[in-house]
């Protein structure tokens, strides 16, 4: 009975968000991607992630089109996947961690997602990303520093997120959980 009342709640939640898709944002490492598959599955909502789409368009990693194409270029295609996912009606999206930087994709986002941060400190990022050697920003003589960098840039943009909620060494399924009520509270009641 429990799990039923849950799964209509989350089914709930997936309606209410009209033509909208849940935007996951935040720094590498913070748990886009893992988070936002488990989301994705607990409300019955496809997931896409945006360095995956990327990568299938343009047959590079991202590593491959940070060295051949540079920054800008790899953050202009990241831009305009995030614009064509963002008006594919309800579904979880987890974007690069650049991504809402850009002035036009937060007001792409603002318009047709609910952006939620996951926000993590540095210790949880770096022990996250050392895990993985395919970060191009941080291939620098010390990633820590780049990445302390990257946080004073970019958390005072992330913080006009809808939502956010702390990312942490917990089990994704707490963290899922967690995006589920906030977005229970942030949501209108009536389904539009």
């Amino acid at each position: 009975m429990r799990s039923e009342t849950r799964l209509d709640d989350n089914l709930d939640i997936a309606t209410r968000l009209g033509g909208r898709c849940i935007t996951l944002i935040g720094l590498m490492g913070a748990g886009k991607s893992t988070v936002g598959r488990k989301l994705s599955q607990m409300l019955a909502l496809p997931f896409h992630d945006t360095d995956t789409e990327i990568e299938t368009a343009a047959q590079m990693s991202v590593a491959e089109l940070f060295a051949s194409y540079g920054e800008p270029e790899f953050r202009a295609l990241e831009a305009r996947v995030v614009a064509r996912l963002a008006r594919e009606g309800p579904h979880v999206l987890a974007t690069g961690g650049g991504a809402y930087m850009a002035t036009e994709t937060r007001e792409i986002l603002r318009e047709r997602a609910v952006t939620v941060w996951l926000k993590a400190d540095v210790d949880v990022l770096m022990d996250r990303v050392q895990r993985r050697g395919n970060r191009p920003l941080l291939a620098a003589a010390d990633p820590r520093a780049v990445m302390l960098s990257l946080i004073d840039k970019r958390y005072p943009v992330y913080a006009a997120a809808d939502i956010t909620i702390v990312s942490r060494n917990v089990r994704r399924e707490v963290i899922a959980e967690e995006i589920i009520a906030a977005l229970d509270r942030f949501l209108p009641g009536d389904p539009a």
